[in-house]
C-alpha cells in the first residue's frame, strides 16, 4: 500500500512538473486564425465557424492551423485574440477607421504568454490601405492610419509589453511584393523571427484544411531552424 501511494505521488508530481513547464502561446491575427467561441472576446468578428458553408471546407477548431501547432508542440493556448477583417494600421476597407480592432491595438491584449504568434496585414494589402513610411518611434495618431508605422508600433508594443515572451511574425502568401518586404524589414529591425509562408491552399482566399495543414507545418519547420 505505501508502494502504491508514493507511486501516486511521483505521478501528481511528474504532472504538476509538466503543467508549470508547458508554454503558452497567444495568437494575434486577422480571419485566418478566428474560430467561433475561441476568441479573446464575443465581439471580434469570426470567419470560421463550425456551421455547414460553402466558402471553406474546415468545420472543426481542431483544423485550425493554431490548434494544430499549439497540440503538436506540446503548449497550450493563452489568448486568440483574432479579429476577421482587421488590419494592421488604423484604415481598413473603403478607407473606414479600423483603429478600434487593428493590431497595434490588440497588442495590449495578449495575457500572459511565452510565445507570441502574429499572423497579419493580409487585409492591409487588401484593403490598400495607405502604406506610410518607415518609422521606429515617436508615432502619432495619425501616423498610425498607415501601415509602416503600424507595423513598427505594433511589434514595439509586443516586445515592452511582453518583454519574456518570443514574437514570430507569420507572413500570408500571394501578397505584395511592397507590403511583404515591408513587413521583412521591419521585422528584422525589431530581431523578430519572420515566417513567410509558401504555396497555401485557399477556398475564397483563405486556408482549406489542408492549407491550414501546410501553415502549421511551415510555422513548426521555422521554429526548429
Amino acid at each position: 500500500m505505501r508502494k502504491i501511494f508514493l507511486a501516486a505521488l511521483l505521478l501528481v508530481a511528474a504532472s504538476t512538473a509538466e503543467a508549470q513547464v508547458k508554454k503558452s502561446v497567444s495568437i494575434l491575427g486577422d480571419s485566418y486564425s478566428t474560430f467561433e467561441g475561441y476568441m479573446a472576446t464575443d465581439s471580434n468578428a469570426v470567419w470560421y465557424t463550425c456551421a455547414p458553408q460553402k466558402r471553406t471546407d474546415v468545420r472543426r477548431v481542431e483544423e485550425t492551423w493554431w490548434h494544430l501547432l499549439i497540440k503538436e508542440s506540446g503548449m497550450k493556448l493563452e489568448v486568440n485574440n483574432s479579429y476577421s477583417g482587421a488590419t494592421i494600421c488604423g484604415t481598413g476597407y473603403r478607407g473606414d477607421d479600423y483603429s478600434n480592432r487593428s493590431f497595434y491595438n490588440r497588442a495590449f491584449h495578449l495575457g500572459s504568454p511565452d510565445v507570441i504568434l502574429v499572423c497579419g496585414a493580409t487585409n492591409d494589402c487588401w484593403a490598400k490601405s495607405p502604406i506610410g513610411e518607415f518609422k521606429y518611434e515617436d508615432w502619432t495618431a495619425a501616423d498610425l492610419f498607415s501601415f509602416r508605422p503600424a507595423m513598427a508600433c505594433m511589434l514595439y508594443r509586443l516586445q515592452t509589453r511582453y518583454p519574456n515572451a518570443t514574437v514570430y511574425f507569420i507572413m500570408n502568401s500571394d501578397l505584395t511584393e511592397q507590403i511583404t518586404s515591408s513587413c521583412r524589414d521591419i521585422c528584422q529591425h525589431y530581431g523578430v523571427k519572420f515566417i513567410q509562408l509558401e504555396n497555401i491552399d485557399k477556398q475564397s482566399s483563405h486556408p482549406s484544411v489542408k492549407g491550414m495543414r501546410q501553415i502549421a507545418d511551415q510555422v513548426m519547420a521555422a521554429w526548429g531552424e
